[in-house]
């Protein structure tokens, strides 16, 4: 048996005669009877009382927590206590990622996973309380399938948590039953050479070296308006990305690019030449702004692209003032309605920008894992996941190969 059963109305003592006897307790007749007591896979005591007459039942309970120890399956009893919002509370403050990252986890679950699940104990949960959940995000305006696959895998993360401090015995999230919401695959169609030259020209002219730093380097907007002077390597062919401009709960931030991950691109002649002509005639000018959170410590750069009053590039102003209307006078997207506003254009955001030089290098031949490196993308996978479709046929190219195989391969009978 996993412990042992405490009798708290008796206590065993040494008779006259030195035999053991049993002996009425001072708790004799009050309260409840038997203590079933064991010791966890932590270390720590853990108990469950019964009443009189209820001795078996509390064998029974020990040997099934004798069961569950073996078989992995063991559960703290104090699971059915913890609710979910209290667990994730924790959880969030134990996290060693970066405050931006703690909020917003914490806001997404504050929004739309504690208003349907967090109320309901740790140890309850089961996988039809998971799809109940995915059914309600599905409803939810507002939430997109992206945003919804988002919630979920930090639902799965705080049970994930609770499994391995023993308040679950597996994690609902991972139950057949459960579908992770799927994402609405819309394949990338790049931009053309003369739509990108076309929304460049748009562009006033200190903003002009942005679009061939973003198509002729790959990076993120964020990572645009945070490129520094400090970025360009000495020899004039590394372009360094190891910050970004974005904001949490309103405010810039100086921070990592997105992954944490900063990374060296291949810096075209072509495109240094254009920055340099650039800091010839934009200055580079010195923005402080705080590290990684607005309370974060202040950190200085000599960013390359400012506003024209000065400062940082503000991502709202940039892009409602500036690069949808460059988008219209290239014909990419309509023109302003009468009150001057945009339609919506995401699939025209600078991120098109990213999507053209992946689409350019993948036309010239160089290889998935290179072009994830150069993009600061998790993986491979997700680089060929989101571009496969872009890449060259290679049915043509594997002939050719084969032919030259048999071509000149050893003279004799035996094959082609």
């Amino acid at each position: 048996m996993a412990g042992h059963i405490q009798d708290r109305w008796y206590k065993v003592s040494t008779g006259a005669n030195g035999k053991a006897v049993k002996v009425k307790t001072d708790r004799h007749g009050s309260g409840l009877r038997y203590r079933a007591r064991y010791v966890g896979p932590d270390g720590s005591e853990k108990s469950k009382s019964f009443p009189d007459g209820k001795k078996r039942l509390a064998e029974k309970w020990l040997s099934a927590i004798e069961t569950d120890m073996t078989r992995g399956q063991y559960t703290d009893p104090k699971s059915v206590r913890i609710i979910f919002r209290e667990y994730a509370g924790k959880w969030l403050n134990s996290r060693t990622s970066s405050p931006m990252t703690r909020k917003e986890l914490g806001r997404r679950l504050r929004l739309h996973a504690f208003p349907v699940i967090g109320s309901r104990p740790v140890g309850t949960f089961r996988p039809e309380h998971i799809r109940g959940l995915l059914a309600v995000l599905e409803a939810k305006p507002g939430v997109s399938a992206a945003y919804a696959r988002n919630i979920f895998a930090d639902v799965q993360s705080v049970l994930s948590a609770a499994v391995d401090d023993s308040l679950l015995s597996r994690n609902p999230c991972s139950a057949r039953t459960v579908r992770r919401p799927r994402l609405d695959t819309h394949p990338v169609t790049p931009w053309t050479i003369a739509q990108v030259l076309a929304v460049r020209t748009a562009l006033l002219e200190r903003y002009r070296p942005m679009v061939d730093v973003g198509a002729g380097c790959g990076l993120r907007q964020g990572e645009l308006f945070g490129l520094a002077e400090d970025a360009i390597a000495p020899d004039g062919r590394t372009l360094h990305v190891v910050r970004q401009i974005k904001h949490v709960e309103g405010h810039p931030v100086f921070a990592l690019p997105k992954g944490g991950k900063t990374r060296d691109v291949p810096l075209p002649a072509s495109v240094g030449e254009a920055l340099r002509a650039h800091m010839d005639a934009c200055k580079p000018m010195e923005v402080t702004l705080p590290w990684d959170a607005p309370e974060g410590p202040k950190v200085s750069a000599r960013l390359l692209f400012t506003a024209e009053k000065g400062g940082m590039i503000w991502r709202s102003n940039f892009n409602g003032k500036e690069w949808k209307p460059a988008l219209a006078a290239a014909g990419l997207i309509p023109d302003a309605e009468q009150d001057g506003k945009y339609a919506s254009a995401r699939e025209h955001g600078m991120h098109a920008l990213r999507h053209f030089y992946a689409s350019a290098l993948l036309d010239a031949g160089e290889n998935i894992k290179a072009i994830s490196e150069y993009m600061g993308h998790a993986d491979p996978g997700m680089t060929l996941r989101v571009y496969a479709h872009l890449m060259p046929d290679s049915r043509e190219r594997a002939r050719r190969a084969i032919d030259s195989v048999f071509r000149y391969g050893p003279e004799g009978d035996d094959g082609p």
